[in-house]
């Protein structure tokens, strides 16, 4: 299967290929040149399979070139790293409303789903690439992905791993799962400014044909750990379709009931991820795109425009502190009818201008699949509350922020279908805030939070985040948003 870019201007021959370059050359994101189907019968299949088969059996639609044995393996693999080795387990919360927990990694994050198992796929499509190179992965972080990508590539051979963060825009617990990461191959650089300025100046390295020359001179090609890969953004495509099984699998649906998945939304990746399996076949009825304070997206969504032109908010729920969401790109491009001439424009617009808009005929097309709604901090500290207090049920923020607009999307439109909302996150990244909304008040140390809200909930803190206390702080580094690249050639160097 070939790939495209949505900008037009650059295909390659295979998803090995796709993900062992991770951004286009024109700039834009690889798109599949179709969407491969999976049947109901094939979703009947799948009922049956643990949740490193359904991973392979979803996967093996796009990496036709991989050897499923070696895929099925390596899946494995990955997910023998999840509780139970099961990477988005249900829980039941009301009649018609379940949680899908993403968080039972190594990191605590959705993004383990994709990132324990991107080191295969890259390394792999690396090979069949021919690329003999060193690999240097480039990442901008708005929390989680860092994380994940520097426990999921810690140590690879062949493989160097740099992660830019905003040095003030992350929870406490994020920045010290980051900055005590162990591993030879690592590196991670806190950046004055916001998740933008981060994910901006790490493209900008990666479009720049002399950059390219320079670091092939050096023996190094760039490859990408963020949604923006294709090989991080498939893996993801397979917890839509778990969830799938295992309502049918739990008589909650029967087989061809639609579900409507609520998903806490900055890069648009995770969304995205939905999206694509909505167009393989899955059933799925609406796609709810959750933002908070920084609601570009829903903006987007009711008038048509994006526009990228204003005040960032740091919040509660900072994976989503996102102005610029890059995998739009690739919705974009399928709502344009595959016009990549018309997205590399727009794309350009964005760029110069900050904005865009979209036609009213795109518009109707969007709202076939998607709503989307915001909610303020206030509220969202309010739904943590009284989501407890009413189910015993402890969220962190971004999830919260998706319960919030699931409500709100089922109060306006009376859809009662299952509704799955995506837990993006262990609550214990987030102690100082969970707890806040919980009892009003909390220690200003995330350790002290921590045991504190164990002590109110009952629920266990994951021994994850209380080794880090006594880590060492391996990166400290700070440096100003221009001085990427010159940060990047001196982790090469060494």
């Amino acid at each position: 299967m070939k790939f495209f870019s949505t900008r037009g201007k650059s295909e390659v021959s295979c998803s090995a290929n796709a993900i062992a370059k991770g951004l286009a050359d024109d700039g834009g994101l690889f798109v599949p040149e179709k969407f491969p189907q999976i049947t109901k019968e094939d979703l009947t299949k799948m009922i049956d399979f643990d949740y490193a088969e359904r991973a392979s059996f979803v996967l093996s639609k796009y990496l036709e070139e991989y050897d499923y044995e070696e895929l099925l393996t390596a899946c494995k693999k990955a997910y023998a790293k999840f509780e139970d080795c099961d990477g988005a387990p249900i829980v039941k919360i009301d009649d018609n409303f379940f949680i899908m927990e993403l968080f039972h990694g190594p990191t605590l994050a959705f993004k383990d789903v994709a990132l324990t198992l991107l080191p295969y796929l890259l390394r792999k499509g690396s090979d069949i690439s021919g690329i003999k190179e060193n690999i240097l992965i480039l990442v901008a972080t708005s929390g989680d992905t860092g994380k994940a990508a520097l426990e999921g590539f810690k140590d690879a051979d062949g493989i160097k791993i740099m992660v830019f963060y905003p040095s003030e825009g992350v929870s406490d617990m994020q920045k010290l799962q980051m900055c005590t990461q162990e591993g030879e191959n690592v590196n991670v650089v806190g950046v004055k400014g916001n998740f933008d300025d981060c994910q901006t100046a790490v493209k900008k390295i990666f479009v720049s044909k002399e950059v390219e020359k320079d670091f092939r001179n050096r023996n190094v090609v760039l490859s990408s750990a963020n949604s923006i890969n294709f090989g991080r953004l498939a893996p993801q495509i397979t917890y839509y379709f778990s969830a799938y099984c295992d309502l049918v699998s739990s008589g909650e649906i029967k087989m061809g009931d639609e579900v409507n998945f609520v998903v806490p939304t900055g890069n648009f990746g995770n969304i995205l991820a939905g999206y694509y399996a909505k167009q393989m076949g899955l059933p799925v009825g609406k796609l709810v795109c959750a933002s908070n304070d920084n609601n570009v997206l829903t903006e987007f969504y009711v008038t048509g425009t994006y526009d990228a032109n204003r005040e960032f908010f740091k919040t509660t729920s900072p994976s989503m502190d996102i102005l610029i969401s890059s995998n739009l790109e690739r919705l974009i491009f399928e709502l344009s009818g595959r016009d990549a001439n018309l997205t590399a424009k727009r794309m350009e617009e964005l760029k110069k201008e900050g904005k865009y808009s979209i036609t009213d005929a795109e518009k109707t097309k969007l709202y076939q699949d998607f709503y989307a709604d915001f909610t303020d901090e206030e509220d969202c500290a309010q739904t943590l509350n009284e989501f407890f207090e009413e189910y015993g049920y402890v969220a962190d923020p971004h999830t919260a922020v998706a319960i919030d607009v699931a409500n709100k999307y089922i109060s306006q439109s009376g859809d009662n279908k299952a509704t799955v909302v995506l837990s993006t996150a262990s609550p214990y990244k987030f102690p100082h805030d969970v707890l806040c909304a919980i009892t009003e008040n909390a220690p200003a140390d995330a350790f002290k939070s921590a045991q504190k809200l164990f002590e109110e909930t009952a629920s266990p803190i994951p021994e994850q985040l209380l080794s880090l206390k006594n880590k060492e702080r391996r990166f400290t580094g700070v440096i100003e948003r221009d001085k990427t690249l010159e940060a990047v050639i001196e982790f090469i160097e060494k």
